[in-house]
């Protein structure tokens, strides 16, 4: 019974880890299972998901309910090999050797599910593309032997 190891991690970050960061793992657990390891964390944690992201994402079959916001640390940060952050500017340590992106994306906090159904619907076409590239390079190191 030997599980195989997932073909990256990957940490998700926002201010609050409330809304974008905490939508966007959930998508990720979702569409990549265990595949990838999924962290989310923010540089001031709030108190609970955002509700209107709980329901916006539930009604596409993902359920975040049960998150709850996370602070951001430097260890999260190392044991990551992909870092995204969303909107916390420069709070997220640069370690080499991760590969660090910048998703642009409207902050959900204190919106209705109406505005946060767009930003939902951009954060899973983003994280797609990631699972994409995470795919390709995991099949380019198997074609390589490494």
């Amino acid at each position: 019974m030997s599980a195989t190891a997932p073909a990256a991690s990957v940490l998700f970050v926002c201010v609050h880890n409330a809304g974008r960061s905490q939508m966007a793992a959930g998508f990720l657990r979702h569409l990549a299972g265990d595949r990838v390891e999924v962290r989310s964390a923010g540089s001031l944690p709030g108190d609970r998901v955002n509700p209107a992201a709980v329901a916006a994402m539930a009604e596409v079959g993902v359920d975040i309910s049960d998150q709850q916001p996370k602070v951001l640390t430097s260890d999260a940060v190392q044991a990551s090999d992909y870092c995204i952050t969303m909107g916390c500017g420069d709070a997220c340590p640069i370690f080499p050797g991760k590969t660090y992106l910048d998703w642009q994306l409207d902050d959900p906090a204190g919106q209705g599910i109406e505005a946060v159904r767009p930003i939902r619907d951009e954060i899973r076409k983003l994280v797609e593309g990631l699972i994409a590239e995470i795919d390709a390079k995991a099949d380019a190191r198997a074609e390589a032997g490494s």
